[in-house]
């Protein structure tokens, strides 16, 4: 018998989807709840690694995945003139098969997962929001549209903004800028871009990923100071001459930008809740309890990953207390992890470190990432 009779899911994007699959196969009836009634998602294509092709196998949408997006067996470094410097392999161990990177469009992930809830018959409430929540274990809830519910969990999987752990966890500060927007451009898939790529030993670093066999997404890391706002007939101008400096590959893409290229830059940002995310009968999960910058590309898989580990402690601790325990001691390590290493390659970008330095942490970070979770 599951640690936990019912659970209420707050967000429905990809850790409360894979929190809510999980906890269901434990056999915890759970409700999600998210407030976009359209229950939809914004943004470009999201880089893979073979981690994160991983816990989407246990997910149960590998194959749709491997159909909707594009794999490789390994990383490309390039320099700036788009010379090969290093291949990183990024395969899973243990023999499964798996590829070691890839990409998809966000959207199309949310959509394979939000079938998948479907799939399982797992109740789905949109529109809704959170509006109080009780002292004490179990937990009850006043919802936006007036009705009131118990559950024996609530998890917040509501982002990195979370309502919920500002009003839990107050002590907690918000979100910290760490001085890089990160630039991300969708466009056709230039021939030359067969796997995850980056180009280092520029003015700044870009990468470039497959998301399906005709299109791709590139990102430029720009260090910034002070965020500015830019208005969206700049872009592809602005962009363009942060391209500047560069051959090969990025010269080509560069040329192809015009006014109507589908550009969006944002600050990168990033939080930790200090362990336990926990407190009175609520969890916090993904990028509520530990948002990361993107330079692993673990964001997603770090996400998914709580939301599997968190149902496989309720299905097999004798008391809430102990299965949230557990949960602890398979995630916060390597969450923390994750950003401390993001963010050491942050830094390096911004002090314009050799390739070779750059390159170091990331194999470094990936055979790590590779081991069980």
């Amino acid at each position: 018998m599951a640690a936990f009779g019912s659970a209420l899911i707050i967000g429905g994007g990809i850790a409360g989807m894979s929190a809510a699959l999980s906890l269901n196969e434990a056999g915890v009836k759970v409700r999600l709840i998210d407030r976009d009634a359209q229950w939809g998602v914004s943004g470009a294509g999201i880089t893979i690694t073979g981690p994160t092709l991983r816990v989407m196998k246990r997910l149960g949408i590998l194959d749709d995945v491997l159909k909707a997006g594009w794999t490789s067996d390994d990383i490309r470094a390039c320099d700036a003139e788009g010379n090969v410097l290093a291949e990183i392999e990024g395969r899973t161990s243990g023999g499964d098969g798996i590829p070691g990177a890839g990409g998809i469009m966000r959207p199309t992930l949310h959509r394979l997962l939000a079938q998948r809830v479907r799939d399982e018959g797992i109740e789905v409430s949109l529109g809704l929001t959170v509006e109080a929540l009780s002292d004490g274990s179990p937990k009850t809830v006043d919802f936006s549209d007036g009705r009131q519910a118990t559950y024996d969990l609530v998890v917040a999987a509501d982002g990195i903004f979370s309502d919920t752990r500002k009003a839990l966890f107050p002590e907690v500060e918000g979100p910290k800028y760490v001085g890089q927007v990160c630039w991300r451009l969708m466009a056709p898939r230039h021939p030359g871009i067969d796997r995850r790529t980056y180009f280092l030993g520029g003015p700044m670093k870009i990468g470039m990923n497959p998301v399906s066999p005709d299109e791709m997404y590139m990102f430029l890391l720009e260090p910034v100071e002070t965020v500015e706002w830019i208005p969206d007939d700049e872009l592809s101008d602005r962009l363009a001459r942060l391209m500047e400096g560069y051959g090969g590959i990025v010269a080509d893409v560069r040329a192809g930008l015009t006014p109507d290229s589908n550009i969006v830059a944002r600050p990168l940002e990033t939080v930790v809740c200090p362990a336990p995310w926990y407190r009175d009968g609520v969890v916090l999960i993904g990028d509520a309890a530990h948002a990361t910058t993107p330079q692993l590309a673990s964001g997603a898989g770090m996400a998914m990953e709580d939301g599997v580990v968190l149902g496989e402690c309720a299905a097999t601790a004798a008391t809430p207390k102990e299965a949230l325990d557990a949960f602890m001691k398979r995630r916060f390590d390597r969450c923390a992890f994750v950003v401390d290493k993001s963010l050491t390659l942050g830094r390096l970008e911004k002090a314009g470190s050799s390739p070779i330095d750059q390159i170091r942490v990331v194999e470094e970070a990936l055979a790590q990432l590779n081991q069980p979770y």
